[in-house]
Formats: C-alpha cells, sequence, structure tokens
C-alpha cells in the first residue's frame, strides 16, 4: 500500500509540471489589463524558469516564493513599469491561481 502512495506522490510533481506546460501561451497588454487592473500580476525575471516558478505556487513553497520576491526576481508591476510597455508587447504567460505570471519574451 505504501509503495502506491510513494508512486502517486511522485507522479504528482510531475502532473502539475505538465499541466502547467499545457498553459504556458503568450499574452498581450489588452489581455493582461484587467489582471493588472486586479493587481494579481507578477512579473518574473528571464533568469526564472516560469514553469518553476508556477509548480512553487501552485505547491505553496514560501520559502522559495519570499527568497525570489527579495531578490526583486518576482515583482508586481507598479504604474510606472506598466507605463513603459509598449501597447504590443507581448509576454509569456502562466495563470497559477489567483495570479498570472508574466515572463518577457526571449529575444
Amino acid at each position: 500500500m505504501s509503495d502506491q502512495s510513494n508512486m502517486s506522490d511522485q507522479s504528482k510533481p510531475q502532473d502539475l509540471r505538465q499541466s502547467l506546460i499545457d498553459l504556458l501561451d503568450e499574452a498581450e497588454m489588452d489581455w493582461l489589463q484587467p489582471h493588472l487592473d486586479r493587481e494579481v500580476v507578477v512579473w518574473v525575471d528571464q533568469s526564472l524558469d516560469l514553469v518553476e516558478v508556477g509548480m512553487a505556487i501552485a505547491q505553496d513553497d514560501a520559502n522559495t516564493v519570499r527568497r525570489w520576491i527579495e531578490e526583486q526576481f518576482l515583482i508586481k508591476p507598479d504604474a510606472d513599469r506598466i507605463a513603459k510597455w509598449e501597447p504590443s508587447i507581448r509576454f509569456l504567460a502562466l495563470i497559477v491561481q489567483p495570479y498570472v505570471l508574466i515572463q518577457d519574451r526571449a529575444n
């Protein structure tokens, strides 16, 4: 019985990872605006893997998320930052309720 538990516990992170990969998409400002208005958008530094960030949030890995926030790898964009974004800008986006994670697209 415990072998089955361990096996299902091991598959859960992989299932979560695949679910998040499947949800990964691009977003433009017009789609993001309602989420920005609700202040649920989190900008993710390009040095981090967007899916890994999503997994940490979904699994409530508070220590890791707190460290990223302290190091400013995760930022809730303020009005000044948002004003600098071109209307045609496109981000990688990942919804991890209640947040919308965005990341600059690689050039």
